[in-house]
C-alpha cells in the first residue's frame, strides 16, 4: 500500500497522495479483456501504489516479469485510494473488472464475487499458495474459497513507552484486561497520560471496541452479525462496556476528542514525543510517531490487545488487513503467472526490503531487520484466528457507523446497548 506516514482509516499503510499515476486513464475503463495482438497477451493491472517507494518498485517488477514473458504485456493502471474505490464501484455495476486489481478483501470483495465477476484462485494457485503465510491470507478467503493473493499484511496492538512503564512501575505489559486497567491507573498515578488518541479522526477509537468484541463475543460472533446484521448481543454490549470501563478512568490526552491522528499534535505525536505511554495502531505506528514527533526509539515496544477474563476470544486472536491482488473472471492464464511471481521469495524480499511491507513468503522473513516490525510479524506467526478491519469486513455504511457510534460512547454520548443497536440499524438498512 502508501506511505505509512499517511495512515488513516482502517488501512495498513494508508491513504496514498492525490492523482493518478504514469498511465493515463484513457483507453483503460476495466475493458481488458486479455486479449492478445500479434501473439503477445496484455494483461490490465490496476493498483493504488502511487507514492514512493512502491511506485518505482511495482513498475519495475512488472518490466522484469515482462522480461521473463516476452508475450506478455503489463499495462499499470494506478489511483489514489480514494479515486481507486470510485472508479471500483463504477465498474462493479458495469459487470467489468480489470485483469488484476487490488483488493482488501472483506465486504467489497465479496460484493463483487456475489456478482459473479471475480475468478476462484484455489485450485489456478494452490500449488505455491498453500506456502503464503495463513493469516496473510484470509481477507480473500470466502466460504473457504479463494478469490485475492496477498502481498502485505498487518496487525493493531499497543505501541508502549518502556521508559514510561518502568516509571509507573510496570515491569511487564499486562496481558488482562483488568491488568491493563490497572496499568492505566498506575501510569496516572505515576503523572503520565496514560492513552492517546485521535479522536477527532474516530477511527482509532473503534480500534478499542472492535477488540474488545474479538474478546468478548469472539471472531466468529463478529462474523456471524456481520451475515445476520444483528449486533445486539450480550458480548457486543459487553465489549461496549468494556470500552466505558476505559474511558471513565480519563486515560487519555488533554484535548484527544478534537485530536488528529499524524499532526505534530495528534495521537503519534503524543506518543512519539513521550507524552503518552501507549497507542493502540498498526504496524506503521513507529514511522508516524518518528515522523511528526521524535520518536523512541529503542524504549519503543508493542504487545498485542489483552484477553477479556471470562470472554470467548483468544490473545493470539488479531485484529488487522492488509493488501491483495484478485482476477477478473475468466483471466487468462498469464494473470495467474504474474500473481504466482509477485508472491515468490525474491519478489517479496524486494518489496520487503524496499516499501517496507510485511513478508507474507515466510522464507523472506530473513530481510525483516527493525525489530519492532520483527515482533509484529511475530504475533503474526503465531496467530490463531483474525478479523479484518471492520470498515473493510462490512459494508462501508455499517463500517461507518462502528466509528460513529463508538465515537459517541468514548465522547460520553452513545451507551453501550445504543453503540450495538445503531450498527444494527444500520446494517440491517443495508440489506
Amino acid at each position: 500500500m502508501g506511505d505509512p506516514a499517511l495512515s488513516r482509516r482502517g488501512f495498513l499503510a494508508a491513504s496514498v497522495a492525490a492523482g493518478l499515476g504514469a498511465t493515463a486513464l484513457s483507453g483503460c475503463g476495466g475493458d481488458s479483456d486479455g486479449g492478445s495482438s500479434s501473439g503477445t497477451t496484455t494483461i490490465e493491472w490496476w493498483n493504488i501504489s502511487t507514492t514512493q517507494p512502491a511506485k518505482t518498485v511495482w513498475a519495475a517488477l512488472a518490466k522484469k516479469f515482462e522480461a521473463d514473458n516476452p508475450k506478455v504485456r503489463i499495462k499499470i493502471v494506478q489511483l489514489e485510494n480514494d479515486a481507486y474505490k470510485s472508479k471500483m464501484t463504477a465498474l462493479t455495476a458495469s459487470g467489468k473488472l480489470p485483469d488484476i486489481f487490488h483488493t482488501w478483501g472483506g465486504g467489497v470483495l465479496r460484493q463483487q464475487v456475489d456478482a459473479g465477476l471475480v475468478e476462484d484462485l484455489t485450485d489456478r494457485t494452490r500449488t505455491w499458495a498453500d506456502g503464503l503465510l495463513p493469516v496473510a491470507k484470509e481477507p480473500y478467503l470466502l466460504d473457504g474459497t479463494a478469490y485475492g493473493i496477498p502481498f502485505d499484511i498487518g496487525m493493531i496492538g499497543f505501541w508502549y513507552n518502556k521508559a514510561l512503564f518502568e516509571k509507573a512501575g510496570i515491569s511487564t505489559p499486562p496481558t488482562t484486561w483488568n491488568g491493563f486497567l490497572d496499568a492505566v491507573g498506575k501510569l496516572k498515578a505515576a503523572g503520565v497520560t496514560p492513552l492517546a488518541l485521535a479522536g477527532k479522526e474516530k477511527w482509532p477509537g473503534m480500534y478499542y471496541w472492535a477488540y474488545l468484541a474479538m474478546r468478548t463475543a469472539g471472531v466468529d460472533a463478529l462474523r456471524k452479525a456481520g451475515e445476520s446484521k444483528d449486533f445486539t448481543g450480550d458480548g457486543f454490549v459487553r465489549a461496549g462496556r468494556h470500552l466505558k470501563e476505559l474511558v471513565d478512568l480519563q486515560p487519555f490526552q488533554k484535548g484527544f476528542l478534537g485530536a488528529a491522528y499524524s499532526t505534530p499534535t495528534g495521537q503519534a505525536a503524543t506518543v512519539g514525543n513521550g507524552k503518552a505511554a501507549m497507542e493502540l495502531m498498526g504496524q506503521w505506528a513507529p514511522v508516524v510517531e518518528a515522523d511528526v514527533g521524535k520518536g523512541l526509539g529503542a524504549n519503543l515496544g508493542f504487545f498485542p490487545f489483552p484477553e477479556v477474563e471470562g470472554g470467548n476470544g483468544k490473545i493470539t486472536e488479531v485484529f488487522g488487513g492488509g493488501g491483495g491482488h484478485a482476477l477478473r473472471r475468466g483471466a487468462p492464464q498469464a494473470a495467474v503467472d504474474f500473481l504466482e511471481f509477485f508472491a515468490s521469495r525474491a519478489t517479496d524480499r524486494e518489496l520487503v526490503r524496499k516499501t517496507g511491507v510485511l513478508p507474507v513468503v515466510p522464507a523472506a522473513e530473513s530481510v525483516l531487520t527493525d525489530p519492532n516490525l520483527k515482533a509484529v510479524q511475530a504475533r503474526l506467526k503465531e496467530a490463531t484466528g483474525f478479523q479484518l478491519y471492520l470498515d473493510q469486513a462490512y459494508a462501508p455504511a455499517v463500517g461507518q457507523e462502528v466509528n460513529d457510534s463508538v465515537a459517541a460512547l468514548i465522547a460520553g454520548s452513545k451507551s453501550a446497548e445504543q453503540v450495538a443497536q445503531s450498527i444494527t440499524t444500520t446494517a440491517k438498512e443495508e440489506q
